[in-house]
C-alpha cells in the first residue's frame, strides 16, 4: 500500500488580499514559517515517509525541507508539482484582472475548467502534471508513505481526478496552507482519506473532511 500525505506550503504574500501568485517567486511570511514547522511536527509524530518531494518554488521547497529534516530526510524536486502558470494574470489582483479581462474572469468563477489563461496554462495542463507525479510515486514506493508538497491549484486538481470529480467542481475544494490531505492507494484502489486537515496548525479556523479511518489510525511503531 503507497500512502500519499499531501500538503500545501505555508503562508505567503498575495493570499490575502488575493493574487494570482501561481508560479511567481515568493518566500514564506513568517507565518508561513511557523505553519511549516508545525506540519513538519505533525507529520513526523504521525507517520514514517520515507521520501519527501516538493514543487520547485521555493515557498514548496522550504516547507518541504522543513517536513523532511524532521522525518531524517532530503527533499526532491518534481516540476510535475508546479503551481499554474497564469500567463499575463500572474502576481495580478483581481480587481486589475476583472477590469482588464471582466468576461474571462467571470469565466474562471464560473466555469473554471474552460479557463486557458492569457499566455498560460489550463486546469488540464495541471491535471496531467500532477497526474503523472501520483502514478509515479505509487509505482516507485508501493509499500511505503511518501509526502508531496503541492500549490493550492495543483493539489485541488490532484484531489478531483482521485475523488472521481469533475473539473467544474474546482471551487468545491479548499486547499489552505500546511494543510494535510491523506491518500491510500491499495489493489489498484484509491480511498482520500483526509482532506483540508488543519488541525495542527495552532488558530486556524479552516474546515476539515476528515475521515474516522484517519482518527482510529494510530501512529506507527518504531
Amino acid at each position: 500500500m503507497t500512502l500519499v500525505v499531501l500538503t500545501r506550503h505555508g503562508h505567503v504574500d498575495g493570499i490575502n488580499p488575493p493574487r494570482f501568485r501561481g508560479q511567481h517567486p515568493l518566500p514564506l511570511t513568517e507565518q508561513g514559517r511557523q505553519e511549516a514547522i508545525m506540519t513538519a511536527e505533525r507529520i513526523a509524530s504521525t507517520w514514517r515517509p520515507v521520501a519527501v518531494r516538493t514543487s520547485p518554488l521555493e515557498r514548496c521547497v522550504v516547507t518541504g525541507s522543513r517536513i523532511a529534516e524532521s522525518c531524517g530526510l532530503q527533499s526532491v524536486t518534481t516540476e510535475g508539482l508546479l503551481d499554474l502558470d497564469y500567463g499575463e494574470w500572474q502576481w495580478k489582483t483581481y480587481d486589475e484582472v476583472k477590469e482588464k479581462w471582466p468576461r474571462l474572469f467571470a469565466l474562471w468563477r464560473a466555469s473554471p475548467h474552460l479557463v486557458r489563461f492569457p499566455s498560460g496554462e489550463s486546469l488540464q495542463d495541471i491535471v496531467l502534471r500532477s497526474a503523472d507525479v501520483f502514478r509515479s510515486t505509487a509505482e516507485a514506493f508501493p509499500d511505503d508513505t511518501v509526502v508531496l508538497v503541492g500549490h493550492d491549484s495543483v493539489n485541488r486538481a490532484l484531489l478531483l481526478q482521485l475523488l472521481d470529480q469533475p473539473l467544474s467542481a474546482y471551487w468545491k475544494l479548499a486547499q489552505d496552507p500546511c494543510c494535510i490531505n491523506v491518500i491510500e492507494y491499495k489493489n489498484d484502489t484509491i480511498r482520500v482519506l483526509a482532506i483540508n486537515d488543519t488541525r495542527h496548525i495552532r488558530g486556524s479556523t479552516a474546515d476539515s473532511t476528515v475521515s474516522p479511518l484517519l482518527k482510529q489510525r494510530p501512529a506507527p511503531a518504531e
